[in-house]
């Protein structure tokens, strides 16, 4: 169960990656007062964490009715997080964890980003759903389990928010080129846990048509 929090803790933290999103929230803040920072800033993560755990909630009986299986979220969730972390490892933000260019330009016209672009791509991206989806399906009928995963999830957000209120003074220590760093590290942890999400994934397959 150890391992099983570590690695949970490991991907919820690289996919939302806390550090990395506290220049890029001062960045969209500008130069609002610090108080309206603060309000924005938990806003923002109370809104993300409802739309994360409401896939939680919702996201595996949609897969169900589907027919989707473990196996092949597991292989499309490890393809898609592997897609993220050669983002993280380039230091450069696409669609998967950002804004596109025309979003940017009508989140440049917001006086409250907290929903849009902060709770959703930033925070409640295509990764972290993913990621969600990912510890629902592997707990299964396990609760404890589930459990262990939801307090770790609710750990990374709560990392995320002292580090969206305490942004300003992250940025100024780490920089941009500290930040980067930083991602291009976690990248290649996320990458390594992509590809054995793929590899338990082709192995479930492997196994469900009897080739083993």
């Amino acid at each position: 169960m150890l391992a099983y929090a570590l690695d949970t803790f490991v991907t919820f933290f690289v996919v939302i990656d806390p550090i990395g999103l506290a220049p890029i929230f001062i960045g969209l803040v500008g130069a609002v007062p610090r108080r309206e920072q603060r309000r924005i800033a938990l806003r923002g993560v109370g809104i993300g964490t409802g739309i994360l755990l409401a896939f939680a909630l919702v996201g595996q009986p949609i897969l169900d009715s589907l027919g989707v299986s473990l196996a092949a979220l597991r292989i499309a969730g490890g393809i898609l997080l592997f897609m993220l972390a050669v983002d993280m490892l380039f230091a450069r933000r696409t669609g998967l964890s950002s804004t596109t260019q025309s979003e940017t330009e009508e989140a440049a016209h917001r006086e409250d980003v907290s929903v849009f672009p902060l709770a959703i791509p930033h925070i409640a991206g295509p990764g972290a759903i993913t990621a969600v989806l990912l510890m629902v399906s592997e707990a299964g009928n396990n609760w404890v389990q589930l459990g262990v995963g939801l307090a770790v999830f609710l750990l990374v957000m709560a990392l995320l928010a002292g580090a969206l209120l305490m942004a300003g003074t992250l940025t100024r220590l780490l920089g941009e080129i500290g930040a980067n760093v930083i991602s291009r590290v976690l990248g290649i942890l996320l990458a390594a846990l992509a590809v054995q999400y793929v590899i338990n994934g082709g192995l479930a397959v492997w196994a469900a048509r009897g080739l083993t």
